[in-house]
């Protein structure tokens, strides 16, 4: 998802059911080149990166979380809509015979930042997600020439980061091998477990409509969210940064591998 909500525990679930249905909307993603070794240590256990062109991506993602359903029947008193900030990458699994390979393409994340504490617990104790729950808010206007100013941000003590871009032109559909196409074409989630092996769950939504921007950036303490290493790379200039219009999205229910 980016995805963000997950499937239950395996214990307690059975695949390809609802788990969650939701609609995420002005995803606005920054993405940077890396070397693999940055994400092998993170990369769960029957995947491997995928490439675009060679190349491996991570991707600052912020988004609004809406209309959030469990089941696709209960809402979520006071849970159903929020922010959320995530920082992702992108993986592979071959499933089937050599002859007749599925190759499903899901996504990573490193670390999620929501502003429910009972969100980010759930996360946390069922699916061993990296969440944290901190102040949130954003920011989504119309300006000059029909462009949108999107803005996602979060508070550590005394101290705002976030996540900014603005829109040129029109949204379309992303062409056919595009790198925009490949960020946002991943219909799997996976999540590496304490005791070896992962969670792997699906995704469902259309392709999305993307807007290109004139400019975007991350700002903030990235070392303390992320890491040294991780800050390095997002204190640099994205490779690419665009915002996906969304849709409305069903995350199914998880199977351990």
């Amino acid at each position: 998802m980016n995805q963000t909500a997950h499937s239950c525990h395996p214990k307690y679930v059975s695949a390809d059911g609802v788990f969650l249905t939701a609609e995420w909307q002005h995803l606005a993603m920054l993405n940077y080149e890396v070397d693999a070794g940055l994400l092998l240590p993170f990369t769960p256990a029957g995947t491997e990166l995928d490439r675009w062109n060679e190349q491996i991506f991570v991707s600052l993602v912020g988004f609004r979380f809406l209309k959030t359903r469990l089941r696709g029947i209960l809402p979520i008193p006071m849970h159903s809509n929020f922010e959320e900030v995530n920082l992702r990458f992108y993986v592979r699994r071959l499933v089937g015979s050599q002859s007749r390979d599925e190759v499903r393409r899901g996504v990573v994340f490193i670390r999620e930042i929501v502003p429910r504490r009972a969100i980010a617990f759930l996360a946390r104790a069922f699916y061993n997600e990296n969440y944290v729950a901190l102040p949130m808010t954003h920011e989504i206007r119309s300006v000059g020439d029909n462009s949108l100013r999107v803005a996602y941000r979060w508070r550590s003590g005394n101290c705002w980061s976030g996540v900014n871009l603005e829109t040129n032109g029109n949204s379309e559909l992303p062409r056919e091998g595009s790198v925009e196409q490949f960020i946002t074409e991943h219909y799997r989630g996976y999540a590496a477990q304490p005791r070896g092996g992962c969670i792997e769950y699906r995704v469902t939504h259309p392709p999305w409509r993307v807007w290109q921007v004139r400019q975007s950036e991350y700002e903030g303490d990235a070392e303390k969210f992320y890491g040294k290493e991780v800050a390095a790379v997002l204190q640099g200039k994205p490779h690419s940064a665009f915002l996906a219009e969304g849709s409305p999205v069903t995350v199914m229910r998880g199977q351990r591998l």
